[in-house]
């Protein structure tokens, strides 16, 4: 959730810093003292680690707990560090199973045990439940904490089971209906049993239900979750007796995630996972160093294609000016390819199998893009050089079109098909490709064409 913030805000975050430096601790709780949690999470993400420790020390306790909840769990990572045992243990028991595995994903590994010990038995055995899922998997998202009623029960009886799980059921919007065997038969709504009579049976209300696979991956059953405007989505084990719920806000927290990891990813980054501003510099180098050497080495590439051609571009070294223009839009057709068709994967519009078909495809807007481009580009490079020039710009752009476009579709399925991130595999890797590629073409045009 995006929160708007102007001069106040910004002062605000000013006082806490200038507070925190001077150990100013009467300034800094009257500073917090005021704004609303929602705002304090925005404060939260533009401090330091040792800030924001110090301000979470001063709010009440309640306001602490909202607060710790809203925050991502890399910053909850940060905090956990910052605090005491005590502290610690305290806010780590006020959280949802849920949210509890989102937050030991973060930490390392040898300090869950030392969390779960301070549980309760059944928080400890909930929390356990959940860690013992795959990673990635939606087992280790849900909620078991969820409220379900039976094949029999009366609306009257089911909406008992309701009032006496308000305070810790994650949602009581819909529940899942079960059989003896825990099996889910039916969903029914809340607004369906409020509006039913007290003796009328659940089975008459319930519609069929939609459910998934623990071990299914978190990002589709999120985005069935959101795609079928569903307010839980029950979550099944292999016999399909329930194991938790999966609600509408953890689904769009878990898409919110995958859509930043794929964004930077294209853009040849890793995901940061945290706000900007609350980014270590350290961290924001490692995040972007190895791409870019990985890239440099795959753009040695384009400067042994130029060594190979050197002979040809002394021989007319107008074609050397049109170099940044071919390589420039080869990668840009490869990079609009590869995320249209990245983005159809996540949202399962295509798959692996339908590699030709998205070929043929890409093959055809390839083309048409490249005439067009190309009919430009004879026209203007032949009216301010020479015909033979504009001829030979005009169908290097046909022809790079149409393999940028090509290669930047089906990347991204060879990628899924292979058990590798889509994003990672296509916009850097396709652009220092169709480099080396446009060029090779662009010389072997210009020698046949110019005759050099």
């Amino acid at each position: 959730m995006t929160i708007q913030y102007g001069e106040d805000l910004n002062e605000l975050i000013d006082t806490i810093t200038r507070a925190v430096g001077a150990n100013d601790l009467t300034t800094l709780a009257t500073a917090i003292a005021g704004p609303p949690t929602s705002e304090l999470v925005v404060v939260c993400e533009r401090l330091t680690e040792h800030q924001r420790a110090v301000m979470y020390r001063l709010l009440p306790k309640q306001q602490a707990l909202e607060l710790f909840e809203a925050l991502s769990p890399a910053l909850q990572s940060d905090l956990v560090r910052g605090l005491q045992d005590a502290e610690v243990a305290n806010v780590f028991s006020e959280l949802d199973p849920d949210d509890r595995v989102w937050l030991l994903d973060e930490l390392p590994a040898a300090v869950a045990p030392r969390l779960l010990r301070g549980l309760s038995e059944r928080e400890r055995q909930m929390t356990s439940e959940l860690l013992g899922y795959p990673v990635h998997s939606i087992g280790r998202r849900m909620s078991p904490e969820y409220v379900s009623t039976h094949l029999g029960l009366t609306a009257a009886q089911t909406l008992m089971r309701v009032s006496a799980r308000l305070d810790d059921a994650e949602t009581v919007y819909t529940l899942p209906v079960l059989d003896d065997g825990r099996r889910v038969v039916g969903v029914v709504g809340l607004r369906d049993l409020l509006g039913a009579d007290d003796e009328q049976l659940v089975d008459a209300l319930m519609r069929t239900p939609q459910t998934i696979a623990a071990t299914a991956k978190a990002e589709a059953a999120a985005r069935r979750c959101a795609e079928n405007g569903l307010l839980a989505l029950p979550v099944v084990d292999s016999e399909s007796r329930l194991v938790g719920i999966l609600t509408i806000d953890d689904a769009i927290r878990i898409l919110e995630q995958e859509e930043s990891e794929d964004s930077a990813r294209q853009g040849g980054v890793e995901p940061l996972r945290r706000p900007y501003l609350s980014t270590p510099i350290l961290k924001l180098v490692r995040s972007r160093v190895i791409w870019l050497l990985v890239l440099a080495i795959g753009a040695t590439l384009t400067v042994q294609v130029l060594s190979v051609f050197e002979s040809t571009l002394e021989q007319a070294t107008v074609l050397a000016l049109f170099v940044p223009l071919l390589i420039g839009t080869g990668g840009n057709t490869g990079n609009q390819a590869a995320t249209t068709v990245t983005r159809a994967l996540a949202l399962d519009d295509v798959r692996p199998s339908d590699l030709v078909r998205v070929l043929t495809r890409e093959l055809r807007v390839g083309s048409a893009l490249g005439v067009l481009l190309g009919a430009i580009g004879f026209t203007i490079a032949g009216l301010v050089y020479d015909p033979r020039i504009g001829l030979t710009i005009g169908l290097t752009l046909v022809a790079v079109c149409t393999v940028a476009a090509t290669i930047g579709g089906i990347m991204p399925l060879v990628a899924r098909a292979i058990r590798v991130d889509p994003a990672v595999f296509s916009n850097p890797f396709i652009t220092t490709f169709v480099d080396a590629t446009g060029l090779i073409i662009y010389f072997l045009i210009a020698r046949a064409i110019l005759q050099i």
